[in-house]
């Protein structure tokens, strides 16, 4: 649907760009690990991944985001017991390179945190670098990424997954004062690497170190992020918190609901698993508001 919460942008990637705001952008997950929380390692071979992703620019997604470590909650990202970084790369590397083999017009990002991946990745050809933890968990990621001159998605993080069901709680207006503060100052650290404006979208990281009613206070007040003057990129594809009575892969249609409701508070990017679902979603949005 038309995106008409704010004027018209554009994110500029290392060779090109992408209009925002004229309508709403859907970004493919495409996992390339064994314990996804959504889906299980169902795409676990190189050659599997490939063709799912295809599947999903097929059915309309206009960026595909590679991941090869999960970061679900009580993960071992970025702990001494991670996955390395070698074994990040061997799963992600092949995929991109496949994909950009047989769409070599395909926009690929790397949901990565390791600066050493982000370039691997876009010298495979990646246009993008999405970083979960908006360049706090390795230190060299944000002048990585201006030297790559990529485009890059901050995301606000608190805390590792390994500690999120500790974390102290947050009341309703403690969360979005959390998510702005955060990603003023993960920004204010990207432009001082020297990463252009026009190379940054933020996301407000639902579920990244928010439980359960705290993320229904951060979609409520989802619109105050435009404060920050960025596009706004939403990742709430099958979370726990929508419904939390159902595994991951059964939790789509919440996900279409929450997703218009990000859209109607000026989402420019839709993060999902279900790209068909997505985009039919958006349409009936676009149809009847």
């Amino acid at each position: 649907m038309p995106n008409a919460s704010h004027a018209r942008l554009h994110w500029q990637f290392r060779t090109r760009m992408l209009p925002l705001g004229e309508r709403t952008r859907i970004m493919g997950i495409v996992n390339v690990t064994p314990d996804s929380f959504s889906d299980g390692g169902h795409h676990a071979s190189a050659k599997t991944v490939i063709a799912h992703a295809l599947r999903l620019l097929d059915e309309g997604a206009d960026i595909l985001d590679i991941g090869g470590e999960s970061t679900r909650p009580g993960s071992t990202a970025a702990t001494a017991e991670a996955i390395s970084a070698a074994e990040e790369q061997r799963r992600v590397l092949p995929v991109i390179k496949g994909i950009l083999r047989a769409r070599p017009d395909a926009i690929v990002s790397i949901d990565t945190y390791r600066a050493s991946t982000a370039r691997l990745a876009v010298e495979a050809g990646a246009e993008i670098v999405n970083d979960v933890s908006g360049g706090l968990w390795d230190a060299a990621m944000l002048q990585t990424c201006a030297d790559l001159q990529c485009g890059l998605v901050v995301m606000h993080t608190r805390g590792l997954p390994a500690e999120w069901a500790s974390l102290q709680p947050l009341t309703n207006e403690d969360v979005i004062t959390s998510v702005i503060e955060g990603l003023r100052e993960r920004l204010a650290a990207a432009f001082a690497a020297g990463i252009a404006r026009e190379q940054i979208v933020i996301d407000p990281g639902f579920g990244f170190g928010k439980r359960g009613a705290e993320n229904w206070a951060l979609l409520a007040d989802l619109r105050r992020l435009h404060e920050l003057g960025q596009p706004l990129l939403v990742g709430l594809s099958r979370k726990g918190f929508l419904d939390s009575a159902k595994p991951a892969a059964e939790r789509d249609e919440a996900t279409h609901a929450a997703d218009a409701s990000a859209v109607r508070a000026g989402a420019h990017i839709l993060r999902v698993h279900d790209v068909r679902g997505a985009v039919r979603s958006l349409a009936s949005i676009s149809t009847h508001d």
